[in-house]
């Protein structure tokens, strides 16, 4: 009776130790808040970070993250510059290092838009704390898919790369919407 009640221990034990190892290294739960990545991820969905990943693989363009907005909010973009990149927006289209880049997953908002453009104009160097015309070391320029409703690097500026927590890695619930991968069918990263 007295090893089945020890082996029960150690099981419950070394249980409890793997999931605190998955939550802390490997993958965590998110629930998403607000609408900034509708409709790529609605407010209410939850997804999986990977939090393991992107500390062994640079971080992409296109890559949908989740990083620390503060010391109590964690938001959700998409990448679409990483150090080195000159970004520019002319009327609503995408030139990473001049060259021109699709972003098929503002298709949904580019037709359901309620001004003339959802992202507008804008240049590397006119963001908040950028450094010239190309992203700086250890910097990233994020945005939401929702460009009318999003708050990100447009109004808050380049992002700090070690506030990043993980790469969403899939949508879980509800079910129904259950969906794996994010990463847009792009020349990105030519």
């Amino acid at each position: 009776m007295k090893k089945e009640i020890t082996e029960w221990i150690i099981s419950i034990v070394v249980a409890v130790a793997l999931v605190l190892f998955i939550i802390n290294f490997v993958a965590k739960s998110y629930t998403v808040k607000g609408d900034s990545m509708d409709p790529t991820l609605k407010d209410g969905q939850h997804v999986i970070v990977n939090l393991f990943d992107y500390r062994f693989n640079d971080i992409k363009k296109g890559n949908v993250i989740v990083f620390h907005a503060n010391k109590t909010d964690d938001y959700v973009k998409r990448v679409i510059g990483t150090p080195g990149d000159n970004i520019e927006y002319k009327k609503d289209k995408l030139y990473v290092n001049g060259h021109r880049v699709k972003e098929p997953y503002l298709d949904y908002n580019e037709k359901h838009k309620q001004y003339e453009y959802i992202t507008g104009s804008l240049k590397t160097k006119d963001l908040p704390n950028a450094q010239g015309n190309k992203i700086p070391k250890g910097k990233l320029l994020v945005l939401g898919d929702n460009r009318e409703v999003s708050k990100d690097s447009r109004s808050f500026g380049l992002i700090d790369k070690d506030t990043v927590v993980g790469k969403v890695s899939f949508r879980f619930w509800p079910f129904s919407d259950f969906k794996f991968g994010f990463d847009p069918d792009t020349n990105y990263n030519k």
